[in-house]
């Protein structure tokens, strides 16, 4: 894969503190495995390389704003024509057609413009950021989907075809639980801390030394969890009979088994929870998962090669082996060809 950068590089490599070596840690962790060329799109000689470059590719994905490439030559259309076979995939802010196809966006501003910021946070408090870029990964993996499903098409018919993704349609799909419960009962869902709008309990609960999680989702899980708690009687009462009685008397459940989780210690819990078969858990910081034997099981932290950090692997296994980190995050236009050749992209 290669990284098509401005000659000054990719703004995210300057996005910090914190930094490593210069480079900030955002940058590194989504670009290992990957190759740099530089490419000053003013140049009209290097964009004319970059068209010959892009004949060999058999993938071409770009996020700029929308209608920068077709001026160059560079839009699906004037490249699919010249390149048949090439999967053209655009990741767009908004999507690639409506009123909003123009405007550009970030992870922030569509969290809160798709509806995904309303439903994070504390019940009664305001509209919160999901602590991580939700929508840029998840919008990266919608179309990694499609672009393989277009190699696959092509296969067949020996065309390639424009993919199109967008924050804001991966913010929709990320709701759609949540629409669908709008859609059945005309209530706008409410913000539920760790809690769940249509499940009960399956949330967090405060012991003597900090939170856990518990997820009671059937019946059969919620039995478990009375027994675990000393209230067997619990699953005989008609508030708590069944999951739609549970989330109808939520409150007074829920403060009842506060009350009781509070008594221990969260790792007492936890021990007694899990004898008992009732899905439970920890509530790790960043260094406590990391550290797990589970973590280092799965070979998912891995070094960098060349140098002293390490990375998060890729969440996949294939026949039981996980792909490595076998190249560093590249510095800015490092694997830059001579341009007085032919275009090649760079090997090796």
């Amino acid at each position: 894969m290669i990284k098509v950068e401005r000659p000054e590089g990719d703004d995210a490599r300057r996005w910090g503190p914190p930094f490593w070596k210069g480079v900030s840690p955002g940058f590194l962790a989504v670009n290992a495995n990957k190759r740099s060329i530089t490419v000053d799109l003013k140049d009209r000689a290097a964009v004319a390389w970059l068209i010959e470059l892009i004949g060999e590719a058999d993938v071409l994905i770009q996020n700029l704003r929308p209608g920068a490439l077709d001026e160059l030559g560079l839009g699906a259309p004037a490249l699919r024509e010249r390149y048949p076979r090439l999967v053209y995939c655009s990741v767009w802010a908004f999507g690639a057609t409506g009123p909003l196809k123009l405007k550009p966006g970030y992870e922030p501003m569509v969290q809160a413009f798709s509806g995904l910021m309303m439903m994070n946070g504390d019940e009664g408090g305001p509209p919160t950021r999901i602590g991580t870029s939700i929508l840029d990964y998840g919008t990266g993996m919608w179309a990694a989907m499609g672009t393989l499903a277009a190699i696959a098409q092509r296969a067949r018919t020996g065309q390639g075809c424009v993919v199109d993704a967008s924050l804001f349609e991966t913010g929709l799909a990320w709701l759609k639980g949540h629409y669908a419960s709008f859609r059945s009962s005309g209530v706008v869902p409410e913000r539920h801390r760790t809690g769940s709008q249509r499940v009960v309990p399956f949330q967090s609960f405060e012991t003597k030394t900090g939170p856990i999680i518990v997820a009671a989702g059937n019946d059969r899980l919620f039995a478990k969890l009375a027994a675990a708690l000393g209230r067997p009687e619990w699953v005989k009462d008609e508030r708590y009979t069944t999951n739609a009685a549970r989330v109808e008397h939520k409150a007074e459940l829920l403060a009842a088994i506060e009350a009781i989780f509070v008594t221990r210690t969260k790792g007492e819990w936890i021990d007694r929870l899990e004898a008992d078969g009732v899905p439970c858990a920890v509530i790790n910081s960043l260094p406590d998962a990391v550290a797990h034997a589970q973590t280092a099981a799965l070979d998912m932290i891995q070094p960098v090669p060349g140098d002293e950090f390490s990375l998060v692997a890729l969440p996949l296994s294939f026949d039981g082996k996980r792909p490595r980190i076998h190249r560093a995050p590249p510095s800015i236009g490092e694997h830059n060809p001579a341009r007085e050749r032919p275009a090649r992209w760079p090997r090796g």
